[in-house]
C-alpha cells in the first residue's frame, strides 16, 4: 500500500511540475498580430475563438460593434487584461491567469464597420472555455 501512495504522489507532483513548465513556456513569445491584414487565424486546438471571417464553427464567435471599439481599451484593464498595442485599427492585450499564469492573448482588429476578435491561450490544448467566455464578457460590458 505504501509503494501505491508513492506512486500517486510522483504523479501529482509530476503533473504540477508539468503545468509549471507549461505556464512558464506562455509566457514566452507574443501574439501574433495582423497577418495579411486580419487577425491570424486559431490553429485546431479548441482554446481559441475569433469573429474573424472562414474561421471553423467550433472557433467563431460573433464580431463586436464599432461603437465598442474606444471603450476597449478600459474594459480589457478592468477585467484584469493588459494592453500592450493600441494603434488605429488594432488592438494587442495579454491576459495572465491567476493561479499558474498561463497567457492568453486577445486581439481586435477594426474596419468601417464592426470590430473583430480573437482570443487564444499561448500553450496547451483545452482552456475549457476561457477564452469564449472572456470575450463574451467584454462584449456584455460593451452593451452596458
Amino acid at each position: 500500500m505504501k509503494l501505491v501512495g508513492i506512486i500517486v504522489i510522483g504523479v501529482i507532483l509530476a503533473a504540477i511540475i508539468g503545468f509549471i513548465a507549461l505556464a512558464q513556456k506562455s509566457k514566452s513569445g507574443a501574439p501574433p498580430g495582423l497577418v495579411d491584414g486580419a487577425l491570424a487565424q486559431c490553429p485546431s486546438s479548441p482554446n481559441c475563438v475569433s469573429s474573424e471571417p472562414g474561421v471553423s464553427s467550433s472557433h467563431a464567435i460573433a464580431s463586436l460593434p464599432l461603437s465598442a471599439w474606444d471603450k476597449l481599451p478600459d474594459l480589457i484593464q478592468e477585467s484584469g487584461g493588459h494592453v500592450f498595442s493600441l494603434r488605429n485599427d488594432y488592438i494587442g492585450a495579454v491576459f495572465v491567469t491567476p493561479l499558474m499564469g498561463f497567457v492568453d492573448d486577445v486581439e481586435f482588429r477594426k474596419d468601417d464597420t464592426q470590430v473583430y476578435v480573437r482570443s487564444a491561450s499561448r500553450v496547451g490544448h483545452s482552456d475549457m472555455g476561457a477564452n469564449r467566455k472572456r470575450v463574451e464578457a467584454l462584449r456584455a460590458a460593451v452593451a452596458e
